[in-house]
């Protein structure tokens, strides 16, 4: 429930710091007790904070708090596990609670043996708090709205219920419960699925509909509230006893592309429908928030709502894809909202014109809290995996284990899927086609995690590769909107090889490798980023060119490990743990 105050990452020299000492052991790595560091982006540990305060891929924000922490969901498409849950008691600082979707189990596009499933899945929700029980309402684009329930944010959470089928929404529902009338509603986008020919308005239309008030049910045909191009994102709070609807909407200063496509002259802005008669409206309407200067004229919009302990107003949004393409994915930015004739506006209004812009740097809105962020190394001592990490799409839960060797995670090798209609991506107007019939993309069991920030980074894990069987490929990718791996081939003879490959399946053989242990270390400067490599975990060679990391299918890059057989499903490869360096926020270890 919105009610908001009382629930609401030759180049050696380019890295400086950021280098790993890959030859540390295990047991060193954990002795080495390190103090938070700050970076380019977050917590600058003075009382301030930079722009993105989450800079990596968590899309579509929505916040609730409950008592004195608030607590984040974003969309992850087809990533199983999916909706992952974030909190925090400042704001400023996040760190991992879970995932509301322990898998995408409503559809078999997203299973291991399909893979069908890309840039569909989990799509911007609405999470909230209710008489006890924790909500996430949201729209899968193939499937219609849904629900899931839990008396604990950490789960587990309820099977989906389908509330409202594909054929009448489209994405982005947000709900209220409005104790003054003992009424529920949900706010969703319906685009043209219902549109009358009497609507002349051009865009998505946004429809209102009452709930049960146990926010399961759909009890009428819902009431049309707004219409304006690319309209979604709604957010409903109820403050003073005046409505609003928080809305992200585009301007087109140039009708030759679509909403949504790199045009530095398009914005998509932040609105806000106010109403103190009806929820239902008549509503005022007003431009809250644009593209200012300090992110290239990046887009900003969509987003949710949140109060500080005195009183102040914050908002947090994400940055769009619309002009600078932004590899590490979609942030999120905290902006202050001052109140002005009953109007939040968000940022800071740089250019006097009644509108806020997203600010670079910023006073914290809570002091006295450590930092933090989200998990990144693993060691892979847990029984459990750590909820940095996801699957491209539901992993094969045979073939992947924490337990059979204690210490290390274990991917066995599956047989790629076909390469035919209803196995691994189609092409549409969501993912990108370069190497869309590759391998890699129906090869089940891809596990990854985030690219943090967009100014340098290294990544280094070790794998033992003896287990390793003839036609089986295994190791390290970057992969988002293009793929890059770096591993090892066992050929019909048995021999094993290095190999690099890029996202058009272009392969690079390289050296025999004759013992157990491999170790990868991947590094960027910008969106340029190398492959390295070694058998001792103490001299590393560069391997394979220097490569272009990007967005796509919905998603930004990311860090992670495959292994795939080409002719059946046969060998494993063991990884022995995980670091990664970032030029951003990390908690103390």
């Amino acid at each position: 429930m919105k009610s908001i105050g009382s629930s609401v990452f030759g180049f050696y020299a380019l890295f400086f710091g950021f280098i790993l000492l890959s030859c540390q052991s295990k047991t060193e790595q954990k002795e080495d007790i390190a103090q938070a560091k700050t970076g380019s982006f977050g917590d600058q540990g003075d009382g301030t904070y930079i722009n993105p305060i989450l800079n990596a891929d968590y899309p579509d924000s929505d916040i609730e708090q409950v008592g004195d922490t608030y607590y984040m969901i974003t969309s992850k498409q087809h990533m199983s596990p999916g909706m992952p849950i974030l909190k925090s008691k400042d704001m400023v600082n996040w760190t991992n609670v879970g995932h509301v979707f322990d898998s995408l189990s409503w559809a078999p596009e997203y299973n291991w043996d399909r893979m069908n499933g890309y840039s569909f899945g989990v799509w911007a929700g609405d999470l909230a708090y209710h008489e006890g029980l924790w909500y996430c309402y949201q729209i899968d684009y193939q499937h219609g709205l849904m629900v899931t329930t839990a008396k604990d944010i950490a789960g587990p959470w309820s099977k989906p219920i389908f509330m409202l089928p594909k054929s009448e929404v489209l994405d982005d529902p947000a709900v209220y419960w409005d104790k003054d009338t003992h009424k529920a509603y949900v706010i969703v986008n319906t685009a043209g699925k219902q549109k009358s020919p009497d609507n002349n308005i051009e865009g998505n239309e946004n429809r209102i509909y009452e709930m049960s008030w146990d926010g399961t049910k759909i009890l009428d045909e819902g009431k049309l509230v707004y219409t304006g191009m690319g309209a979604e994102a709604a957010k409903i709070y109820k403050i003073d006893g005046t409505w609003y609807i928080f809305l992200a909407q585009w301007t087109m200063g140039d009708r030759s592309t679509k909403p949504g496509v790199k045009n530095p002259k398009n914005d998509r802005k932040q609105i806000v429908l106010r109403s103190k008669e009806s929820i239902y409206g008549p509503y005022e309407v007003k431009t809250v928030l644009e593209k200012g200067s300090v992110f290239n004229h990046r887009s900003a919009s969509q987003g949710a709502l949140m109060q500080a302990p005195d009183k102040s107003w914050w908002y947090m949004h994400q940055l769009i894809q619309n002009d600078t393409i932004p590899f590490q994915g979609r942030p999120q930015c905290l902006e202050p909202v001052n109140w002005v004739d009953g109007w939040p506006i968000i940022g800071i209004d740089e250019d006097n014109d009644g509108i806020g812009e997203p600010v670079k740097q910023h006073k914290k809105p809570i002091d006295g809290f450590p930092i933090s962020a989200p998990s990144s190394d693993d060691d892979f001592s847990s029984s459990t995996l750590g909820f940095q990490w996801e699957w491209n799409h539901n992993p094969r839960n045979s073939h992947w284990s924490l337990t059979e060797r204690s210490g290390w995670l274990r991917l066995r090798a599956s047989e790629v899927l076909p390469n035919e209609k209803g196995y691994g991506p189609n092409i549409n107007e969501w993912t990108n086609n370069d190497g869309s019939d590759s391998d890699f993309w129906r090869a089940c069991n891809t596990l990854s995690q985030r690219i943090m920030g967009i100014t340098t980074g290294t990544a280094t894990a070790k794998f033992d590769i003896s287990g390793m069987q003839p036609h089986q490929l295994a190791g390290f990718v970057r992969y988002g909107g293009v793929f890059n791996l770096l591993g090892v081939e066992v050929d019909e003879n048995g021999k094993t090889h290095l190999f690099y490959m890029d996202g058009m399946v272009k392969k690079t053989k390289g050296p025999e490798i004759s013992g157990n242990d491999l170790y990868v270390k991947t590094s960027n400067n910008g969106n340029q980023a190398i492959y390295e490599y070694s058998i001792d975990g103490e001299n590393y060679s560069r391997f394979g060119p220097t490569f272009t990391i990007a967005f796509g299918k919905w998603t930004g890059d990311r860090l992670g490990f495959f292994s795939w057989n080409e002719k059946k499903n046969a060998g494993y490869i063991d990884v022995d743990w995980f670091t990664y360096d970032y030029d951003g926020p990390k908690a103390a270890k």
